[in-house]
């Protein structure tokens, strides 16, 4: 039995998530850091299709990375979950990935469009202390994630998180008061140093 092994990448928003996730249910893991540029073989027969991380591989076997442990049991909760998740990943993600990448109107735009999803964000947030309410679930873990890009995406936006949406930050706060999410990410200096390798890598001035 050889166990479970993540194969990931530091700074890797959908790895982190796995990370927290693994380290919230206390799933006892291998961590292995690949290079993005120089893939291991491991990675590629993995994931023969995609040649992407993560890859959960568990007894030897890569297979399906799911959070579902972290649903609620509720079929509504359950279903809202799903939505905002996928909202996360759609709205957030793209957004984020065109402050980086985009140039003037089109980042000016992003970076718009951002701030108007964040706050969307903090209307499902309420008053409440997590996504999952008293709980910390499957949308704090889909969302948490970013946190440590929030300072990279204004740096390269030019505006500011703390001023358009206080709430998310004060719910960042409470997430890196478990120790699943503290430990798991990455500094925020050094998120925005890697944007800029990413960006000479990309050709991206």
């Amino acid at each position: 039995m050889e166990g479970v092994k993540l194969l990931d990448f530091w700074v890797s928003l959908f790895g982190l998530r796995v990370r927290i996730a693994l380290a919230e249910k206390g799933v006892e893991h291998e961590y292995k850091e690949e290079d993005l540029w120089e893939k291991s073989e491991l990675l590629v027969g993995s994931n023969p299709v995609y040649k992407k991380i993560p890859v959960l591989i568990h007894d030897g076997r890569p297979g399906p990375i799911r959070a579902r442990l972290c649903f609620p049991k509720d079929p509504y909760l359950r279903a809202r979950a799903r939505l905002w998740a996928d909202f996360v990943d759609k709205k957030i993600f793209g957004c984020g990935e065109r402050i980086v990448k985009a140039k003037g109107e089109d980042k000016e735009r992003a970076k718009e469009e951002m701030i108007s999803n964040m706050k969307l964000l903090e209307e499902a947030l309420e008053d409440e202390p997590f996504f999952g309410g008293e709980a910390f679930r499957y949308v704090d873990i889909s969302l948490i994630s970013f946190a440590s890009w929030f300072h990279a995406f204004e740096v390269e936006g030019s505006f500011s998180i703390m001023d358009a949406c206080p709430r998310i930050l004060e719910w960042v706060k409470r997430c890196k008061g478990r120790e699943c999410v503290s430990k798991a990410l990455p500094d925020p200096g050094a998120t925005v140093e890697f944007v800029g390798v990413l960006k000479k890598q990309l050709g991206i001035e």
